[in-house]
């Protein structure tokens, strides 16, 4: 793999106690609007992988893992699951690392116990209360996160409380990213490239595909993230999606041959936030159905890049994507975009059958989620068409930014096909 690091991949953006006012305001401003006196906010554990729930760390620029319970009118607590989170916050701030969470409003642990005792210390016993987790967040928790057993003993302490899902209407407030995330996503984007390229790099016939997996995440690792594990198959005509097969149960990586493709999505974070890059590499000389297909995956990213703009709903720029498909003779294998930071919508596609799946369940039509969403200026999506003739699948594509004319393109290397 490519080991050089260039300038512009050293220069770390961060995040400023302007950009922690910047969203506190909006939270408050949420809060007024909707008439609630507090927000609680659940995160999922740090290590949750791609699309993960952590709008803890809007709020904290922290580790994820967290409980927030923010109150209108005053400053958020952060409940921590064990105690090593306090002992990172210390060593932290002994380095002089900008903190947004002073020690004093932090509390061990995050258990109905604690949550009671924090909004009986902040007068919330009567309080109008948002709660963000109770709603389904895709693909990984169509029924939200919060365990019943505890949010059972939050309700029997607090009689006189009213707790409202406010978890979407508060997803479409913090899409549109302001000026110091944009930076921070735009880093994301270049390391999730040198990922590829370190991938495309490594692979070639006679090389494990383990090689390539390893070189790809190696050079996210040496850039200063830590990405989540990619999605990832090789093989001729691969027709699926996850995590390589040798990573859930005992058996060798694959060799690469000539004829083979490396089919895999690419996550990147950095500073929770993320970018993701779809990739196909070619070795050898590529199938004349795999050539079709991208052109027609092509043709729908060239679409997306006109119909992401401001002022359009999710769902009308969802239909202008998938135009270039609807008469190309072969068929979607997957969303063609969906929302990033955080993860709340994807484009629909028509249900399939593929070729020996008659034993399996069938797959109905996927609708378009929150297809009346109005884009914004600052918005993320993964646009990532992608298109099947026969059984070669053609996955292209990369992250993109909402602007007023059109989309903002951050990783063009990844929307074509890829030569090792």
């Amino acid at each position: 793999m490519s080991s050089t690091i260039d300038q512009d991949e050293t220069a770390v953006p961060t995040f400023s106690v302007a950009e922690r006012d910047r969203r506190w305001d909006l939270a408050r401003e949420f809060m007024s609007r909707e008439g609630l006196d507090a927000l609680l906010v659940f995160g999922e554990h740090e290590d949750a992988g791609p699309a993960p729930f952590n709008y803890d760390t809007w709020f904290t620029n922290g580790r994820a893992g967290t409980t927030v319970i923010f109150p209108r009118k005053g400053e958020p607590v952060s409940l921590l699951p064990m105690e090593m989170f306090t002992k990172d916050h210390l060593e932290s701030a002994r380095r002089g690392d900008t903190l947004w969470m002073a020690p004093e409003n932090l509390r061990m642990f995050r258990d109905s116990r604690v949550v009671t005792a924090t909004l009986n210390e902040l007068g919330l016993a009567k309080a109008a209360v948002g709660v963000v987790g109770l709603e389904g967040f895709p693909p990984w928790h169509p029924e939200g996160i919060v365990p019943y057993r505890f949010w059972t003993n939050v309700l029997a302490a607090f009689p006189a409380a009213t707790f409202t899902p406010v978890g979407t209407a508060l997803s479409r407030l913090i899409m549109p990213l302001g000026p110091e995330e944009i930076a921070v996503v735009r880093h994301s984007a270049r390391i999730g490239d040198a990922m590829v390229r370190a991938m495309a790099e490594t692979a070639a016939a006679g090389v494990p595909e383990s090689e390539v997996y390893a070189a790809g995440m190696a050079a996210g690792y040496a850039r200063g993230t830590t990405p989540a594990a990619m999605h990832f198959w090789t093989g001729p005509d691969p027709l699926a999606r996850g995590l390589p097969p040798w990573s859930h149960r005992p058996q060798a990586p694959r060799v690469l041959q000539d004829g083979d493709i490396v089919s895999a999505e690419v996550f990147s974070n950095a500073a929770g936030r993320h970018t993701q890059h779809q990739v196909t590499i070619t070795i050898g000389e590529p199938h004349e159905d795999l050539l079709r297909a991208a052109d027609v995956a092509r043709a729908a990213y060239d679409a997306g890049l006109s119909a992401l703009r401001s002022g359009r709903t999710f769902g009308d720029a969802v239909a202008d994507i998938r135009k270039p498909c609807a008469a190309a003779g072969g068929w979607e294998f997957g969303p063609a975009v969906h929302t990033l930071n955080p993860t709340i919508a994807a484009s629909g596609f028509p249900g399939h059958s593929m070729a020996g799946a008659d034993a399996y369940p069938a797959e109905d039509d996927h609708p378009t989620m929150a297809a009346d969403m109005e884009l914004e200026p600052g918005m993320t999506f993964a646009l990532e068409p992608n298109y099947v003739y026969g059984r070669h699948l053609a996955y292209l594509g990369g992250t993109v930014i909402v602007g007023d004319g059109g989309a903002i393109e951050l990783n063009p290397y990844t929307a074509q096909l890829l030569r090792a």
